[in-house]
């Protein structure tokens, strides 16, 4: 796994936080990334809530499963954990 893919990845999501979760260029950015890493958990995970984030709850769902990991309430709160544990790790 790339770190400074990952870096990038945390970057974007809180750009994406700070812009109220909604779609565009920081939505794009983190999306290509994750693409590019998929079947890395973290990755599939930040994919997940992306799809979220898009309004496309199905396709969250799918990337939550690859990632092993559940909604944790809101946007908001999903990103929170997700942050912590990709600091963290």
């Amino acid at each position: 796994m790339s770190k400074s893919d990952l870096a990038q990845m945390i970057e974007a999501f809180d750009r994406l936080e700070a812009g109220g979760f909604t779609m565009g260029p920081d939505w794009e950015t983190v999306h290509t990334i994750c693409q590019a890493h998929e079947g890395e958990r973290p990755f599939d995970w930040g994919h997940a809530l992306c799809h979220r984030i898009e309004g496309d709850d199905g396709n969250a769902d799918y990337w939550y499963r690859r990632a092993g990991k559940k909604r944790s309430g809101s946007i908001a709160d999903d990103w929170s954990v997700m942050k912590a544990e990709l600091t963290t790790a």
